[in-house]
């Protein structure tokens, strides 16, 4: 996996945070100027702890603790969480302990789907398959600086799956076969979801289900 524009843009994020450490020291700048200043870096730590470990990490949970100190304090300490998190990802730390829990995590719903399959609840089985790939999706955009979601007017939405399948396979993360199984699996799993329980059969639940295990093996 290519850490590279992960490591990219925290550098720059470091790089943004010490510049504007030194300009907030000067004794010659408005308040509004030092206040536009510390936003800016504020917001792009956060966007960046958001993209590479999200919310519930100790590393935004830290930066968000500090917010309450001064704005020197909030920016020193952002800078050595940044470099903290790097560390981890120049190491492979991070990345291998996310990967173990997605990995178990994953194993965990997709041995529920086989059992559902098993138990001819062919409708369950495509949601949840459709949901282990989903979120599979989005950690591949993660690990590839693809944005998943989007600000619409001040509102965080996710990307729909369609389109992060089309951005995936743009940056050549993977094939354009894999991307037309991936929009025939969205599809069943679509169908699923809206009660259209007529349009596939446990067959090609049983497909899918095989499939997606394969893609997430291969393509990590």
């Amino acid at each position: 996996m290519n850490n590279s524009r992960i490591i990219e843009r925290i550098n720059f994020t470091i790089e943004k945070g010490t510049e504007i450490y030194k300009n907030l020291s000067k004794s010659n700048i408005s308040d509004a100027v030092r206040f536009g200043l510390y936003s800016q870096f504020s917001s792009l730590t956060y966007s960046t702890l958001i993209s590479v470990v999200g919310k519930e990490h100790i590393y935004y949970k830290e930066f968000s603790k500090h917010e309450s100190h001064s704005q020197f304090l909030h920016i020193k300490a952002g800078i050595a969480i940044l470099e903290n998190l790097k560390y981890e990802l120049v190491n492979g730390w991070l990345e291998t302990y996310k990967q173990l829990i997605s990995a178990e995590i994953f194993s965990d719903f997709l041995e529920m789907s086989e059992y559902f399959l098993s138990e001819n609840y062919k409708d369950a089985a495509a949601v949840m398959i459709g949901a282990v790939l989903e979120e599979h999706m989005r950690q591949l955009c993660n690990k590839n600086s693809i944005l998943y979601e989007v600000n619409k007017q001040g509102k965080i939405e996710s990307k729909k799956a369609n389109l992060l399948n089309d951005e995936l396979a743009k940056a050549s993360v993977y094939s354009t076969i894999d991307k037309k199984n991936i929009t025939g699996w969205l599809g069943l799993r679509n169908s699923a979801a809206h009660g259209k329980y007529d349009e596939y059969s446990k067959g090609q639940v049983e497909v899918m289900y095989s499939g997606v295990s394969e893609f997430i093996a291969r393509i990590n």
